[in-house]
Parts: C-alpha cells; sequence; structure tokens
C-alpha cells in the first residue's frame, strides 16, 4: 500500500523496472570502435607494442611498424641490408608469427619501406 501511495504521488506507475534489463556493453562498443574506424587503430597499438617480443631485438632496432591498413602492415626499415633479410629471407615468417598472434584477417601482408 506504501509504495503505491508514493508512485501515486510521484505520478508514477506501479509497475516496478524489470531486474534482467541489464545487457553488457562490450559488443556494443565493438560495434562503436568498428564503425568509428578505432577498432584498426587499436590493433595496430598492440603490434607496435609486441613488435619486439614478435621479432625479437635485433630486428626491433632496425625495423618498426609504422600503420596497419586494412590488413596491410607497414614496417619502416633503417638500413638496406636488413631491408633485403627482411624481405628475402623474414617475410614469410613473421607473417606467420603476427597472424597466430593476433589473427589471420588482422595482418594479412607485410610491406618493408626504408625509411
Amino acid at each position: 500500500m506504501r509504495s503505491r501511495v508514493i508512485a501515486e504521488w510521484r505520478g508514477l506507475p506501479d509497475d516496478r523496472f524489470p531486474k534482467e534489463t541489464a545487457q553488457p556493453i562490450g559488443p556494443l562498443i565493438e560495434k562503436l570502435l568498428g564503425s568509428l574506424g578505432l577498432s584498426q587503430r587499436i590493433r595496430e597499438g598492440e603490434i607496435k607494442t609486441a613488435w619486439e617480443a614478435v621479432v625479437g631485438e635485433f630486428l626491433a632496432k632496425h625495423a618498426a611498424p609504422a600503420s596497419l591498413n586494412q590488413g596491410v602492415l607497414i614496417v619502416h626499415v633503417l638500413q638496406p641490408t636488413v631491408h633485403f633479410e627482411l624481405e628475402r629471407v623474414w617475410k614469410r615468417t613473421l607473417l606467420k608469427k603476427l597472424q597466430e598472434r593476433f589473427g589471420q584477417n588482422t595482418v594479412r601482408e607485410i610491406r618493408f619501406r626504408l625509411g
């Protein structure tokens, strides 16, 4: 009786809110980030953070990921000899390691650039 009188006094309906209306926000955030193009930037940041662990200390000192655009990872390389070594010897191995860690759709290709 008390709750009904209070509800009438407030001008609110007597029905209480259902308790099970809460939904996880994760899927909504992922959808929002995807629509804004930010999920790609987050993955790019994760790749840059994990770069040394994936490629090793020596290669990390001479090459660094610059950008990730539609599955193509652009890596800036300091020296032409390291560029040659990465392009000819290490490209497939690095691509495989990155795909194992981040998924095949995240990194589909690696392109090395001097700079």
